[in-house]
């Protein structure tokens, strides 16, 4: 856009847990991110980031994150943007009661940022019940078409603005003022030819489901698979269940069988879902599907961050990909992440997935 400078994204590391080696190099950021894999220097750590850089709107998480070309299961990164950037960073707080009686500040959030569909995003780390926070959200974002991604953090600890909250969600409203935005979804689970199901019986408040099909849980997928009871949990990583939704599938990852034929999951699972059991295909050509949508909608780029399923991230320890998903992703311009727990995706909270915001 015309009149403003040209957005920056700014990712520094630290091994060693330094805020000031993290920063360094970085100056005047319009909003700041920050991650900590330490849950026990966390509050340390955002005292700092806040010292160095008062008043600037900063949200973040405790986490494994990755940025440039490597992955960091210990220590901090910064990632801060600047140029063409305006940011508004604020807290649901009692997410696991009421996350809704603080949605009046959000829509004055909103409203304030003067947000627009095809230039702001939310970005949000959530410490838990995301469905619901979620939900409260997309009843204000719907109307204005705002885009949203995020994920859930580590050790239910989150900050924004120098403070750090438990039962929490922190959220930032980013305005693009020199370009567009656009959120993507990656799933590397196909559901082609995949036999349809109905979740008969479920307990959401425990992520529990009890029957499909009208037969216990279990049964019904072990038999689909051919495999053991013993081995369901194993087998989330190569087939895990697929919500349906019109064309879209949004991953739920299983979590532990729970007795009587039951298993819970990562995500809530309401009566009534459409369900399917996803195969895994091919990682390294769905990943440049992916990269090719997004040179189809940008010919410049000027920062990308993604959340990347802790799962989907084992995952591609195990085939040997997380250095070539690094490159590849980096070639867009500067790319950083959150090794999450849950990810978010325009009022979805999914499992096993990819979630990125990509800025002009």
């Amino acid at each position: 856009m015309k009149g403003y400078k040209r957005m920056e994204q700014f990712v520094g590391m630290s091994k060693t847990g330094s805020i000031k080696e993290a920063a360094e190099g970085l100056k005047n950021p319009q909003f700041l991110m920050l991650f900590d894999s330490s849950k026990e220097r966390f509050k340390e750590s955002v005292s700092q980031l806040e010292e160095m850089f008062p008043g600037v709107p900063s949200i973040g998480c405790v986490g494994q994150f990755y940025g440039k070309t490597q992955v960091l299961e210990n220590g901090v990164m910064v990632v801060g943007f600047s140029g063409g950037i305006r940011a508004a960073a604020d807290v649901f707080t009692d997410v696991s009661t009421m996350p809704v009686k603080c949605i009046r500040k959000f829509q004055q959030n909103v409203t304030n940022i003067n947000a627009s569909a095809d230039n702001t995003v939310l970005i949000d780390f959530c410490s838990g019940n995301d469905e619901c926070v979620l939900a409260t959200m997309e009843s204000v974002l719907k109307s204005k078409k705002i885009q949203l991604t995020g994920g859930t953090a580590w050790e239910g600890l989150v900050c924004c603005n120098g403070q750090v909250y438990e039962d929490a969600c922190a959220y930032a409203l980013v305005k693009n003022e020199s370009g567009r935005v656009k959120v993507y979804k990656e799933n590397i689970y196909l559901r082609k030819d995949a036999v349809k199901h109905i979740v008969t019986k479920s307990e959401p408040r425990t992520y529990t489901i009890q029957e499909i099909d009208g037969r216990r849980a279990e049964d019904v997928y072990t038999k689909e698979l051919g495999i053991s009871p013993e081995n369901i949990t194993q087998q989330t990583m190569v087939n895990p269940l697929g919500r349906v939704i019109g064309d879209e599938t949004y991953i739920i990852s299983i979590k532990e069988r729970t007795g009587n034929g039951s298993f819970s999951c990562y995500r809530k699972v309401n009566p009534k879902d459409n369900i399917c059991f996803l195969q895994a295909g091919d990682h390294k050509q769905i990943l440049q599907e992916t990269i090719g949508s997004i040179h189809k909608d940008f010919s410049k780029i000027s920062g990308v961050f993604s959340v990347n399923c802790l799962f989907r991230y084992l995952y591609f320890q195990q085939k040997g990909f997380v250095n070539e998903y690094l490159e590849e992703m980096g070639k867009l311009g500067s790319h950083a992440g959150l090794v999450g727990l849950g990810e978010h995706y325009n009022g979805q909270h999914t499992n096993q997935t990819m979630s990125a915001v990509v800025f002009e």
